[in-house]
């Protein structure tokens, strides 16, 4: 009989629990929907995958995580270009240039100012010899593009082996409906 109990007790709290956090709060968000006020702080951001990995020094992550974009060209575009400059002999020369034309200073003047820009009327891509920086595809190879735009230097023929992470694809084909990620593994 004392197993019982326990047994009807435990499922008697179990119960209440799950009524309880199953219950309809929806009605105190308000007319104006949910209430958003309150402090918020930015943790991170990467709107160009591994830039923010690479030209920012590790003293500088948090005061580069939290600076809006329109601040971060002028506040690392120096740092960036050092670091650009310390890393790729495809800038070692002044007046060295990429294969976009860029030189050493307007190159990390675009990076510095990390966001992914979107094109609302043509192509769609980081990089496809023609169009760049004009969005990301999910198939685009973003990191053997910025590979090459570091050390590929003019004609993207500059230190081939530093020059792709050879992963040309993703292991799983995209989808071509809504949400197009790959199905999960």
């Amino acid at each position: 009989m004392k197993f019982n109990t326990i047994k009807l007790m435990a499922i008697a709290v179990l119960v209440s629990i799950t009524a309880y956090n199953c219950s309809n709060d929806d009605d105190n968000n308000g007319p104006d929907g949910p209430d958003f006020s309150g402090t918020y702080a930015q943790e991170d951001q990467m709107g160009r995958p591994a830039v923010n990995t690479v030209f920012v020094s590790a003293g500088t992550k948090d005061m580069f995580n939290t600076t809006a974009p329109s601040a971060q060209g002028a506040a690392f575009q120096s740092m960036f270009q050092a670091n650009l400059q310390a890393l790729s002999p495809a800038y070692a020369n002044p007046g060295d240039q990429n294969a976009l034309g860029l030189d050493a200073a307007t190159f990390t003047t675009v990076l510095a100012t990390d966001v992914l820009g979107v094109s609302l009327d043509g192509t769609t891509t980081f990089f496809d010899g023609t169009n760049v920086l004009t969005g990301r595809a999910l198939a685009d190879d973003v990191i053997t593009v910025e590979l090459l735009l570091i050390f590929g230097g003019e004609d993207f023929s500059e230190n081939p082996g530093l020059s792709d992470d050879h992963v040309d694809a993703n292991d799983k084909a995209f989808l071509s409906t809504f949400p197009y990620l790959a199905t999960p593994w």
